[in-house]
């Protein structure tokens, strides 16, 4: 166990090695306790225009039971916290963000609602914002998430309008949906199940509401249902979570990303909407001068984020300096995630920040790792395949 963000959390479970759990989610399944996470509910007639305002992201063009992955904006354009929005209802928005932020995005959120409301002259009732504390969460991914699930969605054969198939929901989208849970065989209440997750595979996000103000009992529940068969589904934790998301070549908050760095700096660049990337948007939202300039030319970023294939030896890790090999004394970059690669053998990965005209892939350069440089050449992420159900 190891504290994060004010939790004691699993970095593994006993058992399995971090490599041993990473390959299994690759290969069959495994179910992330991610109750940490702070959940949102936000609604309204303002709620969508508040959210384009904070974010960069064309939220009107989402349909219901759509996500998008977002973030959230300071008014210089830089990240506060990244997160997915999903609509589920016409005026109504769930979202999540990271738990080592929540501090500063509830204290964000709070300041920008009262700055909005107050530009709009409108009363506080036009929106309406619920933190969802006593909601658990889990993350079920990996090939086997899917037909697991499935067995457990409860068929609801009288009512013609409530679909229970997961082979038509897909990546991105979400449903209301039971679960029948086999040792006590009965229902759960509607629980909102996303094809989502952070690690590169299939795989399920599910929002547990409280029962009697708290939702421990149906949480631990559902997590024994899932991973009552030991051979398709374990229990997996941080370390293998972190590996995982850096081979499918996403970011993690106060790491990859910081309230310094905009949207395409970050090679986030396709998270801004095409409706908005005009030179006043409708809302306008914030740091869209400095964010809207840079996506019309690149060349004006500083830096760009990219990732690296790193010669044998030991991993290039976070804030490892990269060099030019030409000169190792000019400093070009830094390192801002890396590990060893249980999927590719061991081979070592890594991403981070480097300066802009060193960002093409093949682009040859160093790394310092314990005071010696190895060779490392800039490569295409995501480093492992993705492997999300699509249409």
């Amino acid at each position: 166990m190891v504290p994060f963000a004010n939790f004691s959390m699993p970095l593994e479970y006993p058992g399995q090695s971090h490599r041993d759990s990473h390959l299994w989610t690759r290969t069959n399944g495994s179910l992330f306790d991610v109750s940490h996470m702070v959940q949102h509910k936000l609604s309204g007639e303002l709620a969508e225009e508040f959210l384009m305002t904070i974010t960069p992201s064309a939220i009107n063009e989402i349909e219901k039971h759509h996500s998008t992955l977002s973030c959230l904006l300071n008014k210089n354009g830089g990240i506060v916290d990244d997160t997915v929005i999903t609509r589920i209802g016409k005026d109504s928005f769930y979202f999540v963000t990271n738990a080592g932020c929540r501090e500063g995005d509830l204290a964000f959120i709070q300041a920008e609602m009262s700055e909005f409301l107050e530009s709009k002259s409108a009363p506080k009732d036009k929106i309406n914002w619920h933190i969802l504390d006593h909601h658990a969460l889990v993350a079920l991914q990996g090939p086997a998430s899917a037909p697991l699930l499935q067995s457990l969605v409860f068929n609801d054969t009288e009512d013609e309008s409530y679909d229970s198939s997961l082979d038509t929901l897909y990546f991105g989208t979400s449903r209301w949906l039971q679960l029948t849970l086999p040792e006590s065989g009965m229902n759960t209440p509607s629980l909102l199940i996303s094809r989502t997750g952070y690690t590169g595979e299939d795989g399920f996000e599910i929002s547990i509401p409280p029962e009697n103000g708290d939702a421990t009992e149906l949480a631990t529940s559902i997590a024994k249902a899932l991973t009552a068969d030991g051979s398709k589904v374990r229990w997996a934790g941080l370390g293998a979570r972190d590996s995982l998301r850096l081979e499918a070549g996403m970011c993690l908050y106060g790491h990859d990303l910081n309230d310094t760095i905009t949207p395409p700096v970050a090679a986030l660049g396709w998270l801004v909407g095409k409706s908005r990337r005009v030179e006043n948007p409708t809302p306008p939202f914030n740091g869209h001068e400095i964010i809207n300039k840079q996506l019309a030319s690149p060349k004006t970023m500083p830096e760009r984020r990219v990732g690296f294939l790193v010669e044998k030896g030991p991993a290039a890790r976070e804030g490892a300096e990269i060099v030019d090999l030409e000169n190792e004394d000019h400093v070009i970059g830094h390192v801002t995630s890396g590990c060893p690669s249980p999927s590719l053998g061991g081979q070592n990965i890594a991403m981070g920040y480097i300066k802009n005209g060193f960002h093409k892939k093949g682009t040859k350069v160093g790394i310092k790792v314990r005071k010696n440089v190895r060779k490392a050449e800039v490569a295409k992420m995501p480093f492992v395949e993705s492997k999300f159900y699509r249409p």
